[in-house]
């Protein structure tokens, strides 16, 4: 039989452990959804890190310095900020006698800058384009963000912005987060675009942060639970409940959802409950090849077809 004293050390040491994961939990929330101002050096990829950075990372968190545009547009452009829940910078690149719009949202530590290569194929189908950087990104006010989930408003607000103009025609691409945010925005607001195209979506907030603790080769439990909470908690929201596949059970407006099979952050499973889901003219496109990020040389060719025959079929 164990002594009183033994118990209540026991106690006490199960309570550290409990107090300790979740102040880390707390700080690597707080460090993945706010960036930095300073000049940091983003943290690599968890495949690159070797096992001294991992172990450095678990205690500290990453470095998350602020995305900023990396280059302009070389086509004429126009600068336009799209008031919401803080004030988004966007470019606005017009096409002469334009078919539609492509509002263009990006994904997570992204920026606009990083969309102008899509944004590209956009204008050479007939489309003007809206680049948007989400809050706290690029030029955008704020310094963090909530992974799509207040991003969704702000989706609905450039949407807003560009129908006053006269637009009728509206499309809306997103990758990753932007995707996401896309989807929770069409779930949240009445509102229905002529298309949406979605590069890898995550299923769940919780599931994507689980790829990210298996990147690591780390346990998911119950790291990957309190990071969620956590996160959830400083932004305002259940987290557990942030979920683009439940949000995709109300789209019913044409859409492309787009996946590469070797993803490591998203699912086979996640982007065929999203598909399922979703409830309109549906088109699930493939990549044998490609990862997480899509829009690549040895992939390029087989987006470009992909999207001009999902654009062209739009009525």
């Amino acid at each position: 039989m164990l002594s009183s004293l033994k118990v209540k050390r026991i106690l006490w040491a199960c309570l550290f452990l409990v107090i300790a994961m979740n102040a880390v939990a707390f700080i690597h929330a707080y460090k993945f959804t706010h960036f930095s101002t300073q000049k940091t050096t983003r943290t690599k990829d968890p495949k690159e890190l070797s096992a001294i950075d991992k172990a450095t990372i678990l205690l500290t968190g990453i470095d998350n310095p602020r995305p900023s545009n990396q280059t302009l547009p070389k086509n004429p452009f126009e600068k336009i900020t799209v008031k919401s829940s803080t004030e988004l910078a966007c470019w606005k690149i017009p096409v002469e006698n334009a078919i539609g719009t492509v509002i263009l949202f990006h994904g997570y530590a992204g920026e606009k800058s990083s969309l102008l290569t899509r944004a590209e194929e956009f204008r050479a189908l007939g489309y003007t384009t809206l680049l948007v950087d989400f809050m706290g990104s690029g030029d955008s006010g704020g310094k963090a963000t909530s992974i799509g989930y207040r991003e969704a408003r702000q989706v609905k607000d450039c949407y807003d912005h560009i129908q006053a103009q006269g637009e009728s025609h509206i499309v809306l691409f997103g990758t990753s987060m932007g995707s996401a945010a896309i989807l929770k925005a069409l779930h949240d607001y009445d509102f229905s675009p002529q298309g949406i195209i979605l590069e890898c979506p995550f299923g769940s907030l919780y599931k994507t942060v689980c790829a990210r603790f298996r990147l690591m080769h780390i346990p998911t439990f119950p790291m990957a639970g309190l990071l969620s909470f956590w996160g959830g908690v400083q932004h305002g929201y259940w987290a557990f409940s942030h979920n683009p596949a439940h949000y995709a059970e109300v789209v019913d407006c044409p859409t492309l959802l787009l996946f590469g099979e070797q993803d490591d952050r998203v699912t086979r499973e996640e982007t065929n409950l999203i598909y399922t889901n979703l409830k309109g003219t549906k088109t699930l496109k493939t990549y044998p090849n490609a990862g997480h990020a899509l829009f690549t040389d040895d992939n390029k060719t087989h987006w470009i077809k992909d999207v001009s025959a999902f654009i062209n079929s739009i009525p």
